[in-house]
């Protein structure tokens, strides 16, 4: 074979290799999108594993408050079933404002105010309230990293026969201010 020949293999061969080294980084970008999603989903399910307890506490102090113990639950069961980043933003989003009620109601129980497992409840749920918002940063980061890997050159021309798609932020849209801000908890 001759020079020529040898070079042009070369090429060929430096050419596919800076392929499939981009493509793996897409593919491990996908992944860590993936995983910082179920980071989030693993927080979600602490706090809807903690509402219902929650509720109950309240219960046996204001049980006439029925209307707003109902709307947690709703909110709680709405959350669960959400799928998607947006879907699911939706959901928490209706389901804070819930249980913003709640301690709104707790207020005006003193006795309730002031039981232990109410206030344990409380701070576990701030806890996992501050735990989210730190998932949910992680994965919009992850999402912000991917999604300009797949738009950039050459990346561009890769990721689009090979079904990389755009994917959604975990964005909470206009009601991010009530959201974002932390369940106080009060003693």
């Amino acid at each position: 074979m001759s020079t020529s020949t040898w070079v042009v293999l070369g090429v060929i061969a430096a050419a596919a290799a800076y392929i499939v080294a981009i493509y793996n980084r897409l593919v491990a970008l996908r992944q860590r999108v993936s995983q910082a999603f179920a980071d989030i989903d693993v927080q979600l399910k602490q706090r809807h594993d903690l509402i219902p307890n929650l509720v109950e506490t309240v219960k046996g102090y204001a049980s006439h408050e029925r209307e707003t113990l109902d709307a947690v639950v709703k909110a709680r069961n709405a959350a669960i079933a959400a799928h998607g980043p947006a879907a699911q933003a939706s959901a928490e989003n209706a389901l804070s404002g819930a249980l913003r009620q709640l301690f709104a109601l707790a207020e005006a129980y003193p006795d309730l105010k002031a039981n232990t497992n109410f206030q344990q409840l409380q701070t576990e749920l701030a806890d996992i309230e501050n735990k989210i918002a730190a998932a949910r940063r992680f994965f919009n980061n992850a999402v912000q990293e991917y999604n300009t890997s797949i738009e950039q050159f050459p990346a561009a021309f890769i990721a689009g026969p090979f079904g990389f798609v755009r994917r959604e932020f975990f964005d909470l849209g206009e009601a991010r201010g009530q959201v974002e801000q932390t369940p106080q908890v009060k003693f």
